[in-house]
């Protein structure tokens, strides 16, 4: 009697702590400092691209970034649809309005890869269009290389069940149902066009100026944790910290009078209770 063939079971990965998560996430934002003061200091130009599916956790990724840095020097760009002036302009033209000046970092959320992703599976672009960008946009980021700017791209690789298990979360919760659009919903059902399409996308645009690193998101404190500390490993950098610094001593009051407070419109104190 034939015995039946048993289905194995992938490893079971063990999760890092929270307690281990939250401290290692603490230095490397510690480190994600001192290179936002190189950049700053050097007159470095830095591009970083995430790209992935919906829900494969790029939006976590760059909150942490982001978190401690300084707005004016590393800035999220997350473009809405293009307008009907925007759609008649070369493809490349308003993502170009965002590239930084020198001292400046930007992190595209979605970037000119939106051709190669979700216009092409939707139907979004002709062939020709789409077809003229896998041609145009090596050249363009060879384009951007040469002239200084440090491009680094990231694709964040999450399983079928995963996106479906967080998209299903988002369905309850309150403060996450925003992020589940039309759009994402009807990736669910195109999930082998979106795995073509990315195939092709890494195939043509995976080039050596400018390579693509794939993040694997299933476990987004991971996932986290090690695009950061790869981003942190792309930039050479030094520590800028400055020597101790001493506060001044309070201007002295002097003969000024503050107005009664009374003439000041304050926010009702709720809390505490």
């Amino acid at each position: 009697m034939a015995q039946k063939k048993t289905k194995k079971k992938s490893p079971k990965i063990k999760k890092i702590t929270n307690v281990v998560y939250e401290r290692e996430l603490l230095k490397l934002q510690n480190e994600l400092v001192k290179l936002q003061e190189w950049v700053k200091y050097k007159g470095l130009k830095v591009v970083v691209i995430f790209e992935g599916r919906d829900a494969a956790g790029k939006g976590g990724v760059i909150k942490r970034i982001t978190q401690h840095l300084s707005p004016r020097i590393c800035r999220v760009a997350a473009l809405p649809s293009p307008t009907e002036r925007e759609k008649s302009q070369w493809y490349f033209q308003r993502y170009v309005t965002h590239l930084p000046a020198e001292g400046e970092m930007v992190l595209f959320d979605r970037s000119w890869y939106n051709r190669a992703g979700v216009e092409r599976v939707m139907g979004f672009c002709t062939d020709n269009e789409y077809q003229e960008f896998l041609r145009s946009c090596p050249e363009f980021e060879r384009m951007l290389v040469r002239s200084g700017i440090i491009l680094i791209k990231y694709w964040f690789s999450v399983s079928d069940e995963e996106q479906e298990r967080r998209f299903r979360s988002r369905l309850h919760d309150p403060l996450k149902r925003w992020k589940l659009s039309p759009m994402d919903l009807e990736s669910l059902t195109r999930w082998v066009d979106y795995s073509k399409a990315k195939d092709a996308m890494l195939a043509h645009t995976d080039i050596k100026q400018a390579p693509w690193y794939v993040v694997n998101s299933d476990i987004k404190k991971h996932a986290r944790l090690n695009c950061i500390s790869h981003l942190l490993s792309m930039i050479p950098y030094e520590d800028l910290t400055p020597e101790n610094i001493k506060l001044p001593k309070r201007q002295a009051v002097g003969g000024y009078i503050r107005p009664p407070i009374t003439d000041q419109t304050f926010v009702p104190e709720i809390y505490p209770e």
